[in-house]
């Protein structure tokens, strides 16, 4: 995590499935989502979208606006070499103030940062004997 980050934008589609299928985080205005590429290339792609579902041309394009400027300042330090990051609008995006925006993207970059554990199975018991399982 380092402030001389490469940073290119996602723009197809298959990109954005592609980082569809990776680890997401929801923190109050903005959900991203995660994809390690694992390709060597140790750039960050940033892309960015906003549905219908949460207004009108006019608020969806603020909304992205915002998220955009939030992700060029964010990015370079919490975001991981070798990713690509798609960040979706909500429906507070456009209104949400400034500082808890911010706020939100941070938490959302540090905690994909943050690899996370397999969840361990549990151990199995063997069956009683005598008894078929």
């Amino acid at each position: 995590m380092t402030d001389d980050l490469k940073i290119h934008r996602l723009t197809s589609r298959p990109q954005f499935l592609a980082a569809a299928k990776g680890v997401s985080e929801a923190r109050g205005a903005v959900v991203v989502q995660r994809l390690d590429r694992a390709d060597g290339n140790a750039a960050v792609g940033l892309g960015f979208t906003a549905t219908r579902k949460i207004g009108g041309a006019v608020v969806r394009n603020r909304a992205k606006r915002r998220l955009r400027e939030a992700a060029r300042a964010l990015a370079p330090q919490f975001g991981v070499a070798g990713s690509d990051y798609v960040f979706i609008a909500r429906m507070g995006t456009a209104d949400r103030p400034w500082d808890r925006l911010l706020d939100d993207v941070k938490s959302a970059l540090t905690r994909l940062a943050t690899p996370r554990s397999a969840p361990q199975p549990a151990p199995s018991t063997p069956a009683p004997a005598g008894q078929d399982s």
